[in-house]
Protein backbone atom coordinates (compact mmCIF):
# COMPACT_ATOMS: atom_id res chain seq x y z
CA UNK A 1 0.00 0.00 0.00
CA UNK A 2 1.21 3.99 -0.23
CA UNK A 3 0.92 5.87 2.71
CA UNK A 4 0.78 9.44 1.96
CA UNK A 5 1.10 12.27 4.77
CA UNK A 6 -1.52 14.89 3.53
CA UNK A 7 0.40 17.02 1.27
CA UNK A 8 3.38 14.47 0.69
CA UNK A 9 4.62 12.38 -1.98
CA UNK A 10 3.53 8.71 -1.45
CA UNK A 11 6.11 6.04 0.37
CA UNK A 12 5.76 1.98 -0.20
CA UNK A 13 5.30 -0.15 2.25
CA UNK A 14 3.79 -4.03 2.01
CA UNK A 15 0.66 -4.85 0.29
CA UNK A 16 -2.61 -5.15 2.15
CA UNK A 17 -5.16 -8.75 1.42
CA UNK A 18 -8.48 -9.09 1.38
CA UNK A 19 -9.29 -6.16 -1.33
CA UNK A 20 -11.12 -8.70 -2.81
CA UNK A 21 -13.37 -9.04 0.25
CA UNK A 22 -15.10 -5.70 -0.25
CA UNK A 23 -18.82 -6.19 -1.71
CA UNK A 24 -21.46 -3.99 -2.03
CA UNK A 25 -24.08 -4.09 -4.65
CA UNK A 26 -23.58 -1.59 -8.11
CA UNK A 27 -25.15 1.09 -10.10
CA UNK A 28 -25.48 1.88 -13.33
CA UNK A 29 -22.98 4.84 -13.06
CA UNK A 30 -21.09 3.37 -15.30
CA UNK A 31 -23.50 4.55 -18.03
CA UNK A 32 -21.90 7.41 -18.24
CA UNK A 33 -18.54 6.72 -17.24
CA UNK A 34 -19.38 7.96 -14.18
CA UNK A 35 -18.66 11.61 -15.47
CA UNK A 36 -22.18 12.96 -16.38
CA UNK A 37 -21.23 12.40 -19.93
CA UNK A 38 -21.28 9.99 -22.67
CA UNK A 39 -20.20 6.31 -21.97
CA UNK A 40 -16.53 5.90 -21.17
CA UNK A 41 -14.17 3.08 -21.24
CA UNK A 42 -12.77 4.05 -17.71
CA UNK A 43 -14.32 3.78 -14.44
CA UNK A 44 -14.54 7.08 -12.72
CA UNK A 45 -12.42 8.24 -9.52
CA UNK A 46 -13.54 9.90 -6.17
CA UNK A 47 -11.42 12.18 -4.54
CA UNK A 48 -10.01 12.47 -0.65
CA UNK A 49 -9.06 15.20 1.48
CA UNK A 50 -7.99 15.20 5.11
CA UNK A 51 -6.00 18.38 5.67
CA UNK A 52 -3.97 18.23 2.75
CA UNK A 53 -4.44 18.02 -0.99
CA UNK A 54 -6.96 16.13 -2.70
CA UNK A 55 -5.95 12.74 -3.16
CA UNK A 56 -7.82 10.64 -6.33
CA UNK A 57 -8.52 6.97 -5.20
CA UNK A 58 -8.75 4.22 -8.13
CA UNK A 59 -11.70 1.55 -7.71
CA UNK A 60 -11.17 -2.17 -6.53
CA UNK A 61 -14.48 -3.18 -8.99
CA UNK A 62 -17.09 -1.43 -11.22
CA UNK A 63 -19.81 -1.75 -13.08
CA UNK A 64 -18.29 -0.34 -16.25
CA UNK A 65 -20.92 -0.53 -19.46
CA UNK A 66 -22.90 -3.72 -18.09
CA UNK A 67 -20.05 -5.48 -17.20
CA UNK A 68 -18.52 -5.96 -13.40
CA UNK A 69 -15.04 -5.44 -13.46
CA UNK A 70 -12.53 -6.02 -10.89
CA UNK A 71 -9.02 -3.86 -10.47
CA UNK A 72 -5.94 -4.60 -9.32
CA UNK A 73 -5.35 -1.05 -7.53
CA UNK A 74 -3.00 -0.25 -4.60
CA UNK A 75 -6.08 2.11 -2.06
CA UNK A 76 -4.09 5.04 -1.20
CA UNK A 77 -3.74 5.26 2.87
CA UNK A 78 -2.52 8.53 4.62
CA UNK A 79 -1.15 9.77 7.73
CA UNK A 80 -3.86 11.88 9.78
CA UNK A 81 -3.84 13.41 12.83
CA UNK A 82 -7.12 13.26 14.98
CA UNK A 83 -10.09 15.26 14.54
CA UNK A 84 -9.29 15.83 11.32
CA UNK A 85 -12.63 16.28 8.76
CA UNK A 86 -12.40 14.21 5.92
CA UNK A 87 -13.92 15.17 2.61
CA UNK A 88 -15.16 12.48 0.01
CA UNK A 89 -15.85 13.67 -3.34
CA UNK A 90 -17.85 11.28 -5.80
CA UNK A 91 -18.77 12.08 -10.02
CA UNK A 92 -22.27 13.76 -10.13
CA UNK A 93 -23.42 9.80 -11.84
CA UNK A 94 -22.24 8.17 -8.34
CA UNK A 95 -23.95 10.81 -6.36
CA UNK A 96 -27.00 10.50 -8.54
CA UNK A 97 -27.07 6.66 -8.10
CA UNK A 98 -26.26 7.16 -4.64
CA UNK A 99 -23.68 5.96 -2.31
CA UNK A 100 -22.18 5.61 1.17
CA UNK A 101 -19.28 5.07 2.94
CA UNK A 102 -18.50 1.87 5.19
CA UNK A 103 -15.82 1.56 7.67
CA UNK A 104 -13.73 -0.87 8.17
CA UNK A 105 -10.46 -2.56 9.81
CA UNK A 106 -7.00 -1.84 9.14
CA UNK A 107 -7.08 -4.96 7.28
CA UNK A 108 -10.11 -4.05 5.17
CA UNK A 109 -11.72 -7.29 6.00
CA UNK A 110 -14.38 -6.47 8.92
CA UNK A 111 -16.77 -3.86 9.06
CA UNK A 112 -17.36 -1.80 11.52
CA UNK A 113 -19.76 0.65 10.68
CA UNK A 114 -21.60 2.93 7.49
CA UNK A 115 -22.48 6.04 7.04
CA UNK A 116 -25.21 7.12 4.94
CA UNK A 117 -24.95 9.85 2.62
CA UNK A 118 -27.58 12.27 1.59
CA UNK A 119 -29.60 11.00 -1.97
CA UNK A 120 -27.49 13.77 -4.70
CA UNK A 121 -24.80 14.72 -2.78
CA UNK A 122 -21.48 14.45 -4.49
CA UNK A 123 -19.21 16.11 -1.66
CA UNK A 124 -19.78 14.54 1.87
CA UNK A 125 -17.32 16.13 4.76
CA UNK A 126 -19.30 14.66 8.11
CA UNK A 127 -16.42 12.01 8.86
CA UNK A 128 -13.93 12.99 11.60
CA UNK A 129 -10.44 10.92 11.61
CA UNK A 130 -11.30 10.41 15.29
CA UNK A 131 -15.00 8.98 14.61
CA UNK A 132 -13.32 5.00 13.93
CA UNK A 133 -11.94 3.84 17.36
CA UNK A 134 -8.90 2.01 15.70
CA UNK A 135 -5.80 4.20 15.00
CA UNK A 136 -5.63 2.32 11.55
CA UNK A 137 -9.12 2.07 9.46
CA UNK A 138 -10.01 2.02 6.18
CA UNK A 139 -13.55 4.30 4.44
CA UNK A 140 -14.50 2.94 1.56
CA UNK A 141 -16.90 4.84 -0.68
CA UNK A 142 -19.48 2.29 -2.13
CA UNK A 143 -22.27 2.87 -4.81
CA UNK A 144 -25.91 1.96 -3.81
CA UNK A 145 -27.02 -1.07 -5.77
CA UNK A 146 -28.53 -1.41 -9.01
CA UNK A 147 -29.52 -5.74 -8.94
CA UNK A 148 -29.89 -5.11 -12.73
CA UNK A 149 -26.78 -3.85 -13.44
CA UNK A 150 -23.45 -5.96 -13.40
CA UNK A 151 -25.29 -8.41 -11.60
CA UNK A 152 -25.51 -6.23 -8.74
CA UNK A 153 -21.70 -5.57 -8.51
CA UNK A 154 -20.68 -1.81 -7.07
CA UNK A 155 -18.10 0.71 -7.53
CA UNK A 156 -16.16 0.45 -4.65
CA UNK A 157 -13.32 2.92 -3.63
CA UNK A 158 -11.29 2.23 -0.57
CA UNK A 159 -9.06 4.71 1.13
CA UNK A 160 -6.91 4.21 4.59
CA UNK A 161 -6.29 6.06 7.18
CA UNK A 162 -3.46 5.88 9.62
CA UNK A 163 -3.74 8.09 12.62
CA UNK A 164 -0.38 9.24 13.92
CA UNK A 165 -1.79 11.40 16.88
CA UNK A 166 0.74 13.84 15.88
CA UNK A 167 3.53 11.87 15.45
CA UNK A 168 5.45 11.09 12.36
CA UNK A 169 5.36 7.42 10.90
CA UNK A 170 8.55 5.74 9.19
CA UNK A 171 7.59 3.53 6.40
CA UNK A 172 9.22 0.51 5.16
CA UNK A 173 9.55 -0.79 1.31
CA UNK A 174 7.55 -3.71 -0.09
CA UNK A 175 7.62 -6.80 1.13
CA UNK A 176 10.47 -8.28 -1.10
CA UNK A 177 11.72 -5.36 -2.22
CA UNK A 178 14.98 -3.99 -1.03
CA UNK A 179 14.76 -1.01 1.10
CA UNK A 180 16.40 2.02 -0.57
Amino acid sequence: MDVTSAGRTPTGVALLAGLGLIAGCGSSAADDGGTGGSSSSTAPTVTVQAGGDEIPVDPTQYCLDGDGQRYATRPPVIEVTPDTTVSLTVPDAVAAAGWSVQVFDKDLKEMIGEVDVPAGETVFREINTSDAAPPTFYLVVVEDSDPEACSGLSGAWPVGFIRTDGVSLSTTAPSGSPAG
